[in-house]
Formats: C-alpha cells, structure tokens, sequence
C-alpha cells in the first residue's frame, strides 16, 4: 500500500487544481502579442547594438530574471549566432548586501545600474505588483541613463507601467499565476529572439554562397 492510499480523495482539491490551471491557460491565451513583440524587438536591437541588457526581481521575479538571463546568453545561440550581452542584477548576493546595508534595500538595483549602465542598454523590469520600490528605482534610473526598459508586470501594471518603455502584463490578480506568465514570457522572448538570430545567420550564409568568387588574373 503506498503512502498515498491510505488519504481520501478530496474533490476541493481537484477543483482548486483543475480552477487554477485554467487561470493559467486564459492568462496564455490572453496575453498582449504586440507587447511582447515590442519587446522581443528591443532585445534584438541591444543584441545588434553589442548593447547589455540587465534584469530585475524580487522573490520569485528575482528568480525569473536570473532564468531569464541564463536562457538569453545560453539558449538563444545555435550553431554560433552571437550571443546577447546579459547580467541578472539579482545574482551578486554580497553586492546586493552591500548596498542594501548601505543605502537600503531600495536602491540595490539602482545602484548597480548607475554603475554599469550605457545608453541603449536594455532593462527588463519584472514585478507582479509593479509596485516594488527598489523595481521602481531602477526604471527610474534606467530612465534617467536612456535605457529601454521592459517592465512585466500583473494585470494593472502599478506604477511600474507608466516608468517604462515597454509594458507586458499579465492579465491575473493571481501573484502565482502572474509568475507563471512572467517566466513563459521570458521562455517565448528567448526563443524568439534564437529563432530570428538562426535566420539572420543563415540568410548571411545563403548571402555570402551566392557572392561569385573574384577570378585571379592570367
């Protein structure tokens, strides 16, 4: 008898499960393509620039922007496309420490970007809420250095949606669901992006193949 035979099947559980996963599915099927597609567009245009793009979170964001930089510098390359210049400002705990201790939790974000930030950089701000202050101040400072930024954000985008150049919300009050779009975002941005690097390169190569040879003299 496994351990699991013996607990009574509850039906309020399968609702809960089967009512939440269909949250998700309506979320998917709803979300703003044109926003997204902006969004793919300013990655793309950083990538072609030698431009960095930096990413932010808290909580389970912060572990959205550290995927999602991960999967921008490795999973858009295939068969050598150029990779994406990318740093998650959520990976540097002693430096997080650092300036939270320093000049408060708000500024962690911010400070990093006023050291490393160029113009034509791009932001990715992430934040179910769109209201999480130290989120908030880097879309300040990225304002301020001309970055691009992209916030993504939950159904009403809070105040992170009028600081931004690029807004993709999820349309949940849902925070778990909100996450969940959040990273698919980040999925579909980077496959996009691999999939558009992957024709560039290959029409370069088709382009190059049809160059005729230059002939030496007699």
């Amino acid at each position: 008898m496994t351990p699991l035979a013996s607990v009574p099947r509850d039906l309020s559980l399968h609702t809960t499960l089967r009512g939440y996963w269909s949250e998700v599915a309506r979320v998917a099927a709803t979300i703003d393509l044109a926003s997204l597609e902006d969004a793919a567009m300013a990655l793309l245009s950083c990538q072609a620039r030698g431009r960095v793009v930096f990413a932010a979170g808290n909580g389970g964001s912060a572990a959205t922007a550290s995927h999602f930089a991960c999967d921008l510098a490795k999973g858009t390359r295939r068969d050598g496309p150029p990779t994406f210049h990318v740093m998650a400002l959520t990976d540097n705990v002693p430096l997080l420490t650092a300036w939270a201790n320093d000049t408060g939790y708000e500024r962690v974000f911010a400070e990093q970007l006023a050291s490393l930030a160029q113009p034509g950089d791009v932001l990715v701000a992430i934040s179910a809420s769109g209201n999480s202050p130290n989120v908030l101040a880097a879309a300040e400072t990225a304002r301020a250095r001309d970055l691009v930024s992209i916030g993504l954000t939950g159904r009403t985008g809070g105040r992170l949606a009028s600081l931004v150049d690029i807004v993709v919300r999820a349309p949940s009050d849902r925070i778990e669901v909100v996450e969940d779009a959040h990273l698919i975002v980040a999925h579909s941005l980077c496959v996009a992006a691999r999939e558009r690097l992957t024709a560039c390169a290959h029409d370069e190569i088709i382009a190059q193949a049809a160059i005729p040879s230059r002939r030496t003299g007699r």
